[in-house]
């Protein structure tokens, strides 16, 4: 029985389908050993396995992950495309804020793409942009079409993809599934209320693949409604946002938080607009949020 090395790039009620390093494709199972220490193979996870022949393998080991996400359930993600709906649903900085933690966190590049760009007044799209540059700003690649999905905001889409594991994200309505379908036209994902439906159904067949896309891989199935959960203790959040980390090193106390401490360069920053004001207010309400997880002895005030 041979060895191999590759990638999987579907998972299907138990079954593995792997790309080998020399492009061949393989079915697999996982070894019971794997159930036994409570460890599932994942999209995207690089393995060692066995088979005889195309549809008879069996995945001896899986290589460290260098991140993984729950929903889609997929390793190894390179970047992830927020789309972020500017109205139906209207733009929401806490959203995106919480969005672009979670992916700092796991070491996924974000590129923020705006969605729905074309339904809005000329006011809505001044502050918008202004919006986009601020993130710009911040060091974030930022993609805001003239109308929705036109070409060139694609083709800076398609340009991204080589080489690369993508993940689309955004909350539901964002026009997740519709850039997908205007980038490879026919995919044809579900779009729409009625599929969403659908597709929580019991008796959908669970499926996650990786399309190829442009010399790149895609997880087929968008996923990130919304985030509510922060893992990292509270005085790690401010490694998440990346505009602070370069003004921190000018703090007075190292391990600074950016709230009460004298002698803060974050804060002076925000102060001059070198800073978005909306990022640092919910970088704030995020510190709040994990504070609030753990039991206060000493009841104190929080508010800053």
């Amino acid at each position: 029985m041979a060895e191999y090395h590759g990638q999987i790039q579907l998972s299907l009620a138990g079954f593995y389908d792997i790309k080998t390093d020399a492009g061949e494709m393989f079915r697999a199972r996982a070894r019971g050993n794997f159930r036994k220490k409570d460890v599932k193979p994942l999209v995207g996870d690089f393995v060692v396995f066995s088979a005889t022949q195309a549809d008879d393998g069996y995945i001896l080991s899986i290589d460290d992950r260098r991140n993984s996400l729950v929903r889609p359930p997929v390793s190894n993600v390179d970047q992830a495309i927020v789309v972020t709906s500017v109205e139906i649903p209207e733009y929401s900085s806490n959203l995106l804020d919480r969005q672009l933690v979670a992916l700092e966190e796991r070491q996924i590049e974000p590129v923020i793409y705006f969605s729905k760009t074309d339904l809005i007044s000329s006011e809505s799209r001044e502050y918008l942009l202004q919006v986009a540059k601020g993130y710009q700003q911040a060091g974030y690649q930022v993609i805001f079409p003239e109308v929705s999905f036109d070409d060139a905001s694609l083709d800076e889409i398609r340009a991204l993809l080589p080489d690369k594991l993508t993940v689309f994200m955004g909350q539901t309505g964002a026009g997740k599934s519709t850039l997908l379908n205007h980038l490879v036209p026919d995919l044809d994902l579900a779009t729409g209320v009625v599929s969403e439906t659908l597709m929580r159904g019991k008796h959908t067949t669970r499926q996650v693949g990786l399309i190829e896309m442009y010399g790149g891989l895609v997880a087929d199935t968008p996923g990130f409604s919304a985030f509510e959960v922060f893992d990292m203790e509270a005085n790690q959040l401010t490694h998440y946002f990346r505009e602070f980390n370069r003004y921190s090193p000018e703090c007075k106390y190292r391990g600074c938080v950016h709230l009460k401490e004298p002698g803060c360069a974050v804060k002076p920053a925000v102060e001059m607009g070198e800073i978005m004001t909306s990022r640092y207010e919910n970088y704030k309400m995020f510190y709040d949020l994990i504070e609030g997880r753990r039991p206060v002895y000493n009841k104190h005030d929080k508010k800053h």
